[in-house]
């Protein structure tokens, strides 16, 4: 009778412990993705990714403004005047596909983590794996290769936050690709091959 009252006890608290490791993986991969799309869309969108933004000067990835002492005014420089100045036209064009490229991968991200959590799919958290692989490499190369063609007029002290958003929405792409990861290596039911649910669901 008490070996019983034990195995029964044991299976509770397992079963328990199961539904809190379910219900932690639902919140972080929630708070994650929230965290680095609503930074990303601040950035890129609210503040129109003006990564400086100062009485004399504003530049962004779709507009560079600085200060004309003629007119005492800001000047918005032009695609042919960027090119004048040693802008590479291509470059610029290029860093504004990575950078404006990572909202669009990370709403494919939840999308395929919602599908996954609903059908305890593995092949899901892979996929979104490999998307966040992608944004997270896509994104600091934008930025990179955008700096690197405007280093002239940005000090690393001007950086306002915008930049400060981007890096945090880096941290958090990177935080979350490690914890799926790290979720995928724990996984050992798989679903089968054309089975929409699997044998033995997934946490």
């Amino acid at each position: 009778m008490k070996k019983q009252m034990r195995a029964i006890t044991n299976s509770n608290i397992g079963l328990g412990w199961k539904r809190y490791c379910r219900y932690l993986i639902y919140l972080s991969n929630l708070f994650l993705v929230t965290g680095y799309i609503a930074l990303l869309f601040y950035a890129l969108i609210w503040e129109a990714g003006i990564i400086v933004s100062l009485p004399t000067k504003r530049i962004g990835f779709y507009n560079i403004c600085l200060w004309n002492e003629e007119a005492e005014e800001l000047d918005c420089l032009l695609i042919k005047d960027l090119e004048k100045m040693g802008i590479n036209k291509v470059a610029l064009v290029l860093s504004r596909i990575c950078v404006y490229s990572t909202p669009v991968l990370c709403l494919y991200v939840a999308t395929t983590i919602l599908q996954a959590l609903c059908l305890k799919d593995k092949d899901g958290w892979k996929l979104a794996c490999i998307l966040l692989a992608v944004g997270a490499l896509s994104l600091p190369a934008g930025l990179s290769l955008f700096l690197f063609q405007t280093e002239r007029w940005v000090q690393i002290s001007e950086l306002g936050g915008v930049f400060v958003a981007l890096a945090g929405a880096h941290a958090l792409l990177l935080l979350h690709m490690i914890t799926i990861a790290t979720y995928l290596a724990q996984l050992k039911d798989a679903r089968p091959p054309g089975q929409f649910f699997p044998v033995k669901s997934i946490p």
